[in-house]
C-alpha cells in the first residue's frame, strides 16, 4: 500500500458521498467538488426564495440507503424526513384523457378499467407480476452484483427461466402484446427513459422499474437535496473533509498506478486510492491528464444516452389536475424517440414531465404560484457548439403548447423562468456530453457492457450513474458502495 493512506473522492454526487460516507469510517477522506455544493445531478434552482428540485425527483429503493446509511453508522429515517406518496404519477394525453396510477394496486386497477376496460384492467395485474418476476430475477445477479456477466447470470438461474424476463425483446414490444390500449403501452414504456433510451430499442427488462415504483415511491423533506445533504453530514462527521468549487485538473499516475490528483492551482495531493464520481467520458477524452487515458481505453461508442431540456418556474396553474409527479403525453410516440436518436433534434410535439412538490399527497392546489419543474427529452450533443438563444425559446414554446394542448395552463408570475439545455448539461458534468445517463440501454448486452466500477488503472475507481449498475439515484449509490467495498478490500483499514 502507498505510504499515504489518504483516499481521494472526486465528485460529490450521490455515488462520491456514498463513498465518502463509508469510506471515512476506515480511511482519511478528501473529497474535491467543482461546485459549490453537493449533489451532482441533485440540485436545485431558487426562484423568488424558494427552491425546486431541478434534477432526480423521483425517489425509490428506499431499502439502498437504509443499508448505506447503517454501514455508515446512521439511521436513515432519523437523517432524512420522508413521505411515502398515495399518487405515484398522473398521466394526460392530448386527447385530455388521464389515468393516475397508485400505490395501492387495486386503485390502479380500477382506474385502468375505466379508461381503457377490464381486459387491459386484467392485463395490468398480470403486468405486475411479470415485472415483479424480472425484478427478483435480476436483483441478486445483476443489481447487487459488482461485475455482472451473463454467464453469472445463467449460472444463478435456470436458463429456461430467463426467457420468462423477455432478454431478448425491446420494451415496446413486450408492452405491445400485453396491453390493447396504445396509452398504456406509451405510459409504461415511459420507463425506458429513466435509462436515457428508447422503448423501440430498449430491452424488455427494463419493465422491473414498474415494480420498483409498485414498492414504493416517496417524497422527501426538503427535496432530494436533502438526502445528499444528510450523506455530506455522516461523512465529515466520520471525518471526511470536503473541498467545494475546488477542480482537479489530472490524475497523476506513476509506475502504472494512480498515485494522487493536482488541483487547479497546481497543489498536488497524494493518495492510495482514487474514486472518480464523474461520467467515464471525463477519463476517455483525457479530462483528467493524458496518464488516465488507459483506465477506461477508448470513448465508449454511440450511442449514448439522451440529455434534457428543462425548465424551472413559479406559476399558477389551471385546467388538468396535478399531482406531485405528472406526465403529458404527445401523441406520436415513435417519431419523438426518432427525434432524439435518429435526428438529434428536439421532438415536434414532446411528452412533457412535470415535478410539482407544492401536490404531495393529494393536496388541494396551493394559492396563488407553484413551484413547477418541466423536463422534455433532448439529444445529447454531437459537439460542444451551445445552444442559441432561439432554440431555447422554441423548446419554451414547445412544452407551453404541449401543456395547453392536455388541458393545462400555466400563468408564470417569476419572470422569465430558469431553463437547462443539454449544452448546460455538458459543461455541468464534463466529458458528458450533455448526456445524463451515460451509454443508452440499446439492444440485450447493453446492461452488461456499461463500465466497471473497478477501472483497468489500478487505484482508480468510477461511480455514479455512467457506470455499473447503471443510472438513477439508488442505483449510482449503490455504485458508491461497490467502489468503498472495493477500496476497502484492496487497501485494508487503518
Amino acid at each position: 500500500m502507498p505510504c499515504d493512506p489518504r483516499i481521494i473522492i472526486i465528485g460529490a454526487g450521490i455515488g462520491g458521498l456514498t463513498a465518502a460516507a463509508l469510506l471515512s469510517r476506515h480511511f482519511p477522506v478528501s473529497v474535491y467538488e467543482q461546485h459549490g455544493a453537493p449533489g451532482g445531478k441533485i440540485r436545485q434552482i431558487t426562484i423568488d426564495g424558494r427552491s425546486t428540485d431541478a434534477g432526480p425527483t423521483v425517489f425509490t429503493m428506499r431499502w439502498v440507503f437504509e443499508d448505506i446509511f447503517e454501514q455508515a453508522g446512521e439511521s436513515f429515517p432519523d437523517a432524512v424526513e420522508l413521505t411515502k406518496l398515495d399518487v405515484l404519477a398522473r398521466h394526460t394525453w392530448r386527447d385530455q384523457s388521464h389515468l393516475v396510477l397508485y400505490a395501492d394496486q387495486q386503485r390502479s386497477y380500477d382506474a385502468i378499467h375505466e379508461m381503457a376496460g377490464r381486459k387491459d384492467a386484467e392485463n395490468y395485474f398480470q403486468f405486475c407480476k411479470q415485472t415483479r418476476a424480472i425484478y427478483e430475477a435480476l436483483e441478486g445477479p445483476f443489481i447487487r452484483a459488482e461485475k455482472p456477466s451473463i454467464l453469472n447470470l445463467m449460472a444463478r438461474r435456470n436458463p429456461a427461466s430467463l426467457f420468462g424476463i423477455n432478454p431478448f425483446s425491446t420494451l415496446w414490444d413486450a408492452l405491445a402484446r400485453r396491453f390493447d390500449d396504445p396509452r398504456l403501452q406509451q405510459l409504461f414504456a415511459r420507463y425506458a427513459t429513466y435509462c436515457g433510451s428508447s422503448p423501440y430499442e430498449a430491452p424488455a427488462t427494463l419493465m422491473l422499474i414498474a415494480h420498483v415504483e409498485q414498492e414504493g415511491v416517496w417524497a422527501l423533506d426538503g427535496g432530494m437535496q436533502s438526502l445528499a445533504n444528510a450523506l455530506w453530514r455522516i461523512a465529515e462527521k466520520n471525518g471526511a473533509d470536503f473541498h467545494f468549487n475546488e477542480n482537479v485538473d489530472q490524475v497523476r499516475v506513476k509506475s502504472g498506478r494512480a498515485t494522487g490528483v493536482q488541483l487547479s492551482n497546481g497543489e498536488e495531493v497524494p493518495a492510495a486510492a482514487i474514486v472518480l464520481n464523474g461520467d467515464p467520458g471525463a477519463i476517455a477524452t483525457g479530462a483528467l491528464g493524458d496518464a488516465a487515458r488507459r483506465a477506461y481505453g477508448a470513448p465508449a461508442p454511440d450511442p449514448i444516452s439522451q440529455s434534457a431540456f428543462t425548465f424551472t418556474t413559479l406559476a399558477k396553474t389551471a385546467g388538468a389536475d396535478l399531482s406531485m409527479h405528472n406526465v403529458f403525453f404527445g401523441d406520436d410516440y415513435r417519431a419523438e424517440f426518432d427525434a432524439v436518436f435518429q435526428h438529434k433534434a428536439i421532438p415536434e410535439k414532446p411528452t412533457t414531465y412535470v415535478f410539482a412538490p407544492d401536490r404531495i399527497c393529494e393536496r388541494s392546489p396551493p394559492a396563488g404560484a407553484e413551484r413547477l419543474f418541466c423536463l422534455i427529452n433532448a439529444p445529447a450533443l454531437e459537439s460542444g457548439v451551445a445552444n442559441r438563444e432561439e432554440d431555447i425559446e422554441e423548446c419554451k414554446r414547445r412544452i407551453f403548447e404541449q401543456l395547453q394542448a392536455c388541458g393545462l395552463t400555466l400563468e408564470q408570475t417569476s419572470g422569465p423562468g430558469v431553463t437547462t439545455s443539454p449544452s448546460d448539461f455538458a459543461t455541468l458534468f464534463p466529458g458528458s456530453r450533455g448526456a445524463l445517463y451515460g451509454m443508452a440501454n440499446h439492444g440485450w448486452r447493453a446492461s452488461f457492457q456499461r463500465r466497471s466500477v473497478k477501472t483497468r488503472l489500478p487505484g482508480l475507481y468510477m461511480t455514479g450513474g455512467g457506470v455499473h449498475p447503471g443510472p438513477g439515484v439508488p442505483m449510482a449509490a449503490l455504485s458508491g458502495k461497490m467502489a468503498a467495498k472495493m477500496v476497502k478490500a484492496a487497501y485494508g483499514s487503518t
